[in-house]
């Protein structure tokens, strides 16, 4: 459910999220791009972001190519637990203009970041625990 691309958009529709370029439905595989456009802090950002590591099923990575940032890595890692996965996310990023930038992303972008990631795991819990009750119920 990470990788697919229409449950990231509707787990981001606050932010007007959209895949616009390269793969822009269904599940994102190894070597394969999506460019998402989405409304941040007012301003209208694209970024392209390439899955460049992938073993399925404990591990994938997205890796922004080309964006405002000067660097994106974000690592999904997955691990069983009871009748259910854990999904951990790891994030790291850098902004451009060095020093400022920094500043910047530890007094805006963390924190911001983290709850777009926590909100979109939001979405994906109740997702599943959906699509299990209705394959219980079949």
């Amino acid at each position: 459910m990470a990788r697919d691309l229409d449950l990231h958009k509707r787990s981001l529709s606050h932010t007007g999220e959209e895949a616009v370029a390269g793969k822009t439905s269904g599940r994102i595989e190894l070597g394969e791009q999506v460019t998402w456009r989405a409304r941040h802090f007012g301003f209208v950002f694209e970024h392209t972001a390439e899955i460049t590591a992938f073993d399925r099923p404990k591990h994938f990575r997205d890796e922004m190519i080309q964006g405002r940032f000067s660097s994106l890595v974000h690592d999904h890692y997955f691990e069983p637990v009871g009748s259910g996965t854990r999904m951990h996310d790891i994030l790291v990023f850098r902004s451009p203009f060095g020093p400022i930038g920094a500043i910047v992303d530890y007094l805006v972008l963390k924190g911001y970041l983290r709850n777009l990631l926590r909100g979109r795991v939001e979405v994906i819990q109740a997702e599943a625990v959906a699509a299990n009750r209705n394959d219980e119920l079949r």
